[in-house]
């Protein structure tokens, strides 16, 4: 199985913005140059599990939620952002997200099922 290091990145630096930190101040607090951070949200760095967690502590994150990307078994972390992407939407948003989710859904569903279907 290939790491998407990349994706690991993007969410460490989503979860570094929403805490409102800095590269320089992360740095600081996991004791890594300014740049191997800057690498590590780009993907173009890997970077080893003690990096991970201390990433993680350092912007109030779970480790999971920086590897749901890389594992199958994840659906709780999805569900949170899902939560999280209704928090701050009114009733008309909630109602056109809840469509497309039931759309999509739906669409998964048949498309699954056809494929299925054409592999017996």
């Amino acid at each position: 199985m290939e790491i998407d290091y990349k994706a690991i990145g993007r969410r460490i630096k989503f979860a570094r913005i929403r805490k409102d930190v800095t590269q320089e101040v992360i740095a600081e607090k996991v004791q890594m140059s300014l740049q191997h951070v800057s690498n590590i949200e780009t993907g173009n760095t890997k970077l080893s599990l003690p990096a991970i967690i201390a990433m993680a502590n350092a912007v109030g994150a779970s480790v999971d939620e920086f590897l749901c990307d890389n594992v199958l078994h994840s659906k709780h972390v999805f569900i949170k952002e899902a939560k999280d992407l209704f928090e701050d939407c009114d009733d008309y948003e909630v109602r056109v997200l809840v469509d497309v989710l039931k759309a999509t859904k739906d669409a998964l569903r048949k498309d699954a099922a056809l494929r299925y279907k054409l592999e017996k």
